[in-house]
């Protein structure tokens, strides 16, 4: 393997491929991590490895997720998760793990991930856990599979629940991987207690310069948007409206779609915006110099939750 720097997602689509492999050719929707992870010592990502233990729940407090080598057998790791998570935030944190030990093993004997590592951490450890947490999303939602199933479809939060589901991962975890992929300019913003948490785009919208408006700190959704309509809690089909509304940038003319989703007791918020299509400026490459958050670490941070 001599073709440049091991990189987390061409580290997942190399394990996807290894594991059609082992099925004869199938290509499911979800990713038997089971399979991954008993394979993976007889691959070139687990030289030196015998074995992989059966993930199991951690017994310490403040733990989401941990990589142990056994140090009575070096040849031996453990993969531990926080038993109080939902199934999808579990499925998430295996993935991260076996991340961890296909990219960083060498590096330590153990990994402990709490939340919010990837901001109180060490530079090195949130660069590790970054890494992590996009090889999990690469394993869980693999691309060819993933852009198949976007490509040409109407899309809503029905569909994006469905596909979700499909995938065995958390509807925001589908939502981020949404915008990672997706050809048209859409805005994925997540609301805690009334107050935005992260605001996430797609290359097309970042090419645009299409953002939400922004003021001081805490920010709060703008007038006018159903974000900011408590007393509606749930817009899976769209509403449209100007989008100069959310992004002052807009030209008045152009529009877009709102879609809403609440958790809980609606104390989180996500909101989906798609923007009509408009064309980037050629002469305008400034967007490659933006700094772009990794929406999994806000995501990872806040834990998941569930489809509906």
């Amino acid at each position: 393997m001599t073709d440049g720097p091991l990189t987390p997602s061409k580290a997942a689509s190399r394990i996807i491929t290894w594991m059609r492999l082992g099925l004869g050719g199938v290509e499911p929707f979800v990713t038997d991590l089971d399979l991954v992870r008993q394979m993976l010592p007889e691959t070139p990502y687990g030289r030196g490895v015998k074995e992989i233990k059966t993930p199991a729940p951690a017994t310490w407090a403040g733990c989401e997720g941990a990589l142990v080598r056994n140090p009575d057998d070096a040849r031996e790791w453990g993969i531990f998760y926080n038993p109080a998570s939902r199934p999808e935030r579990q499925r998430f944190t295996v993935a991260h793990e076996i991340g961890h030990f296909v990219l960083h093993r060498e590096r330590h004997d153990r990994f402990n991930c709490e939340p919010g590592s990837v901001y109180s951490g060490a530079d090195t450890v949130a660069v590790m856990e970054r890494e992590a947490n996009s090889f999990a999303s690469n394993l869980l939602m693999p691309g060819d599979i993933f852009g198949r199933s976007i490509n040409g479809a109407r899309i809503d939060l029905h569909f994006l629940s469905d596909l979700a589901s499909r995938f065995d991962v958390s509807f925001e975890a589908l939502c981020i991987r949404f915008i990672q992929f997706t050809d048209q300019r859409a805005i994925l913003v997540c609301w805690d207690n009334g107050f935005l948490n992260y605001e996430c785009r797609s290359t097309k919208a970042r090419q645009t310069r299409a953002c939400i408006h922004r003021t001081n700190d805490p920010q709060e959704p703008p007038p006018g948007t159903l974000a900011a309509e408590s007393e509606i809690a749930q817009e899976w089909d769209g509403v449209s409206m100007s989008a100069a509304i959310w992004c002052p940038e807009e030209a008045r003319h152009m529009k877009l779609q709102e879609f809403k989703h609440s958790y809980g007791e609606r104390e989180r918020v996500l909101s989906l915006l798609l923007l009509e299509s408009a064309e980037p400026r050629p002469w305008d490459t400034s967007w490659h110099d933006e700094e772009t958050e990794d929406s999994y670490e806000r995501f990872i941070n806040n834990g998941q939750h569930p489809i509906r």
